[in-house]
């Protein structure tokens, strides 16, 4: 999950991880699902993203953006079973949330900022649905959440949310406005079960590099981190690098 507060790059950085994964898995099936996107977003990532680009722009009727999103899980689902691997970004989870929120039937409760409990179910379902599968392919699903848009509604969609997503990358709206891209704040991204991806040498590595970071304010850290990787190939060379400084 993507987590950012407006203009701080989620639309640019969701493009660069579609491309990234065209290079390094063009076996892979990306899927771009825009929900209640504007229509020149739409026609700038359809021209500068290497997949599929599905949408459903913000002029659209809220049962036409459902059915939409429905479908086009329904799609990857088979995809799946076919043995394909599949990615999906989603931009963004919190617009499809205010979609199912105007389309839902009233369930005679309701939460701060107006959401019915009942229109988080589907959004849940639609995130819920990532998964690898033994018999078959796998569904990974990059989705972005909304936060400081000074919506109550957008704050109650996000806790619904948060950490439900293996992984979290929070963007910060300090670094946007400093012009430091990608703005991405260190300290409260992270990623679940990091042990399972990385050998254990290079985990305490991460570790250190961490403890590094939290005595460092957000930019400093932020730039270090993109000074070293502008000097490095690899993780291991990275890595390496920033536990060679430490020592020195």
């Amino acid at each position: 999950m993507i987590v950012a507060p407006p203009k701080t790059g989620k639309t640019t950085i969701l493009k660069e991880i579609a491309n990234g994964i065209a290079t390094n898995h063009p076996d892979t099936i990306r899927i771009v699902l825009l929900i209640d996107e504007r229509p020149e977003e739409v026609t700038d990532i359809k021209e500068s993203v290497d997949a599929k680009v599905i949408a459903a722009p913000f002029d659209m009727p809220s049962d036409k953006q459902i059915k939409i999103a429905e479908l086009t899980l329904e799609m990857c689902k088979r995809l799946v079973e076919y043995g394909n691997h599949v990615v999906v970004l989603l931009d963004s989870l919190t617009r499809l949330g205010r979609v199912y929120n105007i389309t839902v039937p009233p369930s005679g409760k309701l939460l701060t900022g107006g959401v019915d409990p009942a229109a988080l179910y589907k959004p849940k379902h639609f995130f819920g649905a990532a998964r690898n599968t033994r018999e078959g392919g796998s569904l990974t699903i990059i989705a972005t959440a909304l936060i400081e848009t000074g919506s109550k509604m957008d704050e109650v969609i996000f806790e619904e949310f948060k950490g439900t997503g293996n992984m979290e990358l929070v963007l910060s709206r300090q670094l946007a406005n400093k012009r430091i891209f990608p703005a991405i704040n260190l300290a409260l991204s992270g990623t679940r079960k990091e042990e399972l991806l990385i050998g254990q040498n290079e985990l305490k590595k991460v570790w250190i590099l961490r403890r590094m970071l939290s005595s460092m304010s957000e930019e400093e850290g932020l730039k270090l981190i993109l000074s070293k990787l502008k000097e490095t190939k690899s993780n291991e060379e990275f890595l390496a690098l920033i536990d060679a400084q430490k020592t020195v």
